[in-house]
Formats: C-alpha cells, structure tokens, sequence
C-alpha cells in the first residue's frame, strides 16, 4: 500500500474520531451560567411560546442579540427534546462545518494536502475547540463570517468562470446575511472594512469588478431583513435599542461595564490559537509576497486577521470570544504554510507548546488553593486531577513534535501537536463537569421542580442564575434586580417586582410560592419575620418555600 494511501486511510480515521468526540460530548456537561443558561431559556421559551419573533428571557422581552441561534435551538427542542446536548447542537455543528469548511476552502486555493492541515489546525485552536461545545453566539457569527470570506475567496480565484464567480459570491452574501442574523451589524463592517483596506495597501482593485453588488445585495436583504422588518413592527422599541444602544454605544463606551486595556486581545489571541499562534504570525509574514491567486488570498486572510484584531481592541467592551473570527484565517495560512515550513522552523514553532504544557503540569496541582466557599475544594481537587492527565497529554505531544520536526517529519509532528492540543482541549473542558454543582443549577432545581406546579409563583430576589429557569422550566419573578433586563422590564414593568418590601406582601399573600437568593438575603428576610421553609440550597444559593398549611 502506498504512503498516499495509508495516510488518506489515518487522515480518514481521524476525521471519523474528530466527529464522534465533537458530538459525542454534548451531554456529558450541564448548562453553565451565565451564557449557556441564557442562550437556552430563550429558545426554550420560543419553542414553549410559538412566537419566533419577539425573543424574550424569562419571560422578559431581549432584544441584545438577532434570533438565529434561538430559532435552530428552539426548533432542535421541538424535534429532540429539552436536552443539555440539543441547546448545544447549534454551536457544535457550526463549528464542526467550520473545520469542513476550512479544509475544502484550503484544498481549492493552495493544495490538498494544505486542505488536511488546515482543517487539523482550526479543530485543534484551543478557543475554537472550547466555544465550539458551550451554548453562545459567537460560533455561528464566526462560521457565517468563514463562510462569507471562503466564498469570496473562492469567488475570486483567477480560474473561476463567470459563473463559478456569480455563484461564489451569492454564498458571499448570504453568508454575510446569515452572520447578521447571527449577531448584528458587526457582520458587514468586518468583511467590508477588510475588503476596502486589502485594495489600498495592496493596490488591487480587481475584486470589486466581481462582488454583483445588485443580486448579491437583494439575497443579503432577502435573508436579512424580514426578521428586523417584523420585530420593530411588533415591538415599536426595538430599533432604537437594537441598532443604538446594542450597536453603536455597545462598541464606542464603557455602558456594558466590559472594560480592558487597549493590548488585551494581544495575549487573548496568543492563548485562543494554540499550538499554532506562534506558527500562524510567521506563516502570515512568509507568505505576504506569495505570487498569483495564492498570494492574492493570504494577503487578504492576513489583512482580515489585523483588521478584526484592531477592530476589537478599539472598542470600549472587550470579551475574549470576540476574536474568535480569526481563528478560521489563521487556519488557512498556517494550512497553506506547513506544506513548505522547515524542519528547524517546525520544531522552534513546537517548543513554545512544550513550555506551555510544562508550565501548566506544575501549575495545575495549585488550582485547588482557589477553593472557596462557592467553590469548595473538594470540587477543585477532581479537576485538578483531570488538569493533569490534560497537561501530561500536551506536554507529551509537544516532545514528540520537537522529536519528529528534527528528524525532518514535518507532517507527523503538525499531527502530533494537532491530536495533542484536541485532546488536551476535550479532556480540560469534560473535566469541568466536577465544577458543575458550582456553576450551573441542574442540581438544584432537579431537587425544587418535582414540588413546582407551572401556576405556582417562583421570586429571584436580588438574585437571577441563569440556568434556573431552564432547569426548573419555569420563569422567574424578579424582585429588585433588572441588570440585562432593564431594558424588557422598562416596556413590561408589570412583570417585575420593584422592591423587597412589596415582594414580602405578596410572598405573605400568596397561596403557595418559591423564592431562590443568597443566604444572606434569606437571613435578612428570616429576621424579619418572612414565613419560609427551606427545601433546597448550594454553595451560592439558597431556595425557600413559603409554608403550607
């Protein structure tokens, strides 16, 4: 058998692993606050309600973000049910497409065997491999995103016919619509901006002749625009919040409280495309004068990279997962740039991976000293646990990297260190499951909902966990907090309880009523004479019944 054929075979039984171990484990974690929780109450309460155009949040309107993740989880719960697994399929398969997406994009502008690493590049990148498997926004943005920059790309290639260009640019746009409806408006300034900076610095204007501005634009707002059309004929506020304040102050002040230096996605980045940032920064610089279409195409993937990094570090709220559209960039330029990388340049990019692992060996045995009293050691001890055998795995894959890379075994060490960063990645984020009874309330509403009839009245006072309603399947009344409800309860005040004292006059008025906060504030409401019975509590929270008679 030849050394083509037997790697196709490997490279195909990696593919069939990579696709049971993204799937496989969705359902080993339950649903952490606050993102998870909040991404799968509002589909939930979707699916519950039949209204797929007002998105609401325990029952309280939420305009933050556009409705397509709402509109596949709620209809993944519709097919399949109420599941840990089925709030995460909509990340998880995007994700996994994307990595498909990466290697075909790759095959077709430098080569198949770029195609290959490309793809074990993208599904290795520890941020992509982690937001991947949580429930939040940002992997579908950026698989639109990919989608949208793959498709121009391609659409551009100096052999494509004028067909095969129409056709590729249409998926341009339409991805670019579908990243709207993903999250917001940030979806055309991103490949707007990169395509207007690419022809300036490169003085190559030739791709604004093949964009089919006309039946591109009609597809973006046929994809685009209903859901925006109908939202603000049914809720006259929306426009202004949507576009206003979620848009334009989100990103020019400090509203949303998200503050950072101007350098902190630098090191966020560093950290997000390991074991290929280091690798990825030399490819890009490599690779800048490359002839032909090949060229044409990494210097537009660099400049995408820049302008997304900048673009992000302007703005006055910063959140890791914010630079994850890069990542899918960096993929194609470190594919296309470990077809011809050196063997001495293969090891030096492996060593950084090596000295990390070690680093996180001898420090993983420390995370048990962050125990406190909502995390409690016993907690932190079983992860760390599973902190080491992760650590152990990329430390050894890291060696065996240096070890093939100086023997001149370029591909196995980019395998080497792609498996070991996968699993590294799989096994850190499994593990944290033993911080469950921390960070997620399926532990305590399996305990309340079994006593909760759906009429029963249940208060969150000065107190909201996001994944209790999920878990319980029933909103919450929230007394004295409005946070990032403010905006639905100014609209919908009714649905709040403004203060403590009115709170006590219903609690004492009700026939039977739930209420979950801190233990603090149930001593400060025992003391004051509140009727209660406790049947249920954690390390962060604590839920009380009023007494029947």
């Amino acid at each position: 058998m030849s050394d083509l054929a037997l790697s196709r075979r490997w490279l195909l039984i990696l593919l069939a692993s990579l696709t049971v171990g993204w799937f496989g484990s969705l359902d080993h974690r339950r649903l952490i606050k606050p993102d998870e929780g909040r991404y799968a109450e509002i589909a939930r309460e979707m699916a519950a309600s039949g209204d797929w155009i007002t998105p609401r949040l325990n029952g309280i309107k939420y305009f933050e973000k556009p409705p397509l993740q709402y509109w596949a989880t709620a209809a993944a719960f519709k097919a399949f049910g109420e599941h840990d697994w089925t709030a995460r399929i909509w990340p998880a398969i995007t994700s996994f497409l994307g990595i498909l997406l990466a290697g075909f994009t790759a095959r077709r502008l430098f080569g198949p065997t770029a195609g290959w690493f490309a793809a074990a590049a993208l599904a290795s990148s520890f941020f992509y491999l982690v937001i991947g498997h949580f429930n939040t926004l940002d992997m579908g943005l950026c698989f639109f995103l990919q989608f949208a920059f793959s498709s121009f790309l391609l659409a551009q290639r100096g052999g494509a016919s004028v067909e095969e260009c129409r056709k590729w640019m249409l998926l341009a746009w339409a991805g670019a619509a579908f990243a709207v409806l993903s999250k917001g408006l940030i979806s055309l300034v991103l490949p707007g901006a990169t395509l207007v900076l690419y022809s300036l610095l490169t003085r190559d204007f030739s791709a604004w002749r093949k964009l089919h501005p006309l039946s591109g634009l009609a597809l973006f707002l046929a994809i685009a625009a209903p859901w925006h059309v109908l939202a603000s004929l049914h809720n006259p506020e929306f426009a202004h919040f949507y576009f206003i304040h979620e848009h334009f102050e989100r990103f020019l002040t400090k509203v949303h409280g998200r503050v950072e230096p101007w350098w902190y996605f630098v090191p966020v980045l560093f950290a997000a495309a390991l074991p290929w940032s280091t690798l990825a920064c030399h490819a890009t610089v490599a690779q800048w004068n490359d002839p032909g279409d090949r060229g044409r195409a990494l210097r537009f993937l660099a400049i995408w990279c820049g302008f997304t990094l900048l673009f992000f570090s302007a703005s006055g709220s910063k959140l890791p997962s914010y630079i994850l559209p890069i990542l899918p960039a960096f993929a194609l330029i470190v594919g296309g740039f470990l077809t011809r990388v050196t063997a001495m340049a293969m090891a030096i990019h492996a060593t950084p991976t090596v000295l990390l692992a070690a680093a996180a060996l001898a420090l993983a045995p420390r995370v048990s000293g962050r125990a406190d009293a909502e995390t409690p050691l016993a907690l932190l001890q079983a992860y760390e646990r599973i902190l080491v055998g992760a650590a152990s795995i990329w430390l050894l894959s890291g060696l065996i990297a240096v070890w093939l890379a100086r023997r001149k075994r370029i591909r196995e060490a980019a395998l080497s260190l792609a498996i070991g960063s996968f699993a590294m990645g799989m096994l850190a984020m499994l593990g944290h499951e033993n911080l469950s009874p921390s960070n997620s309330a399926w532990h305590i509403a399996r305990q309340v909902k079994p006593m909760l009839a759906p009429d029963t009245p249940f208060y969150a006072v000065r107190y909201f966990e996001h994944t209790l309603p999920y878990y319980l399947q029933h909103t919450l009344t929230l007394v004295d907090y409005r946070d990032e409800m403010d905006f639905g309860l100014n609209q919908e005040p009714h649905l709040g309880v403004p203060t403590v004292a009115q709170f006590e006059l219903r609690w004492r008025a009700d026939a039977d009523a739930f209420a979950v906060m801190t233990e603090d504030m149930r001593q400060q409401l025992e003391s004051r004479g509140l009727p209660m019975q406790i049947v249920a509590r954690d390390t962060r929270r604590v839920i009380i019944r009023k007494p029947r008679p």
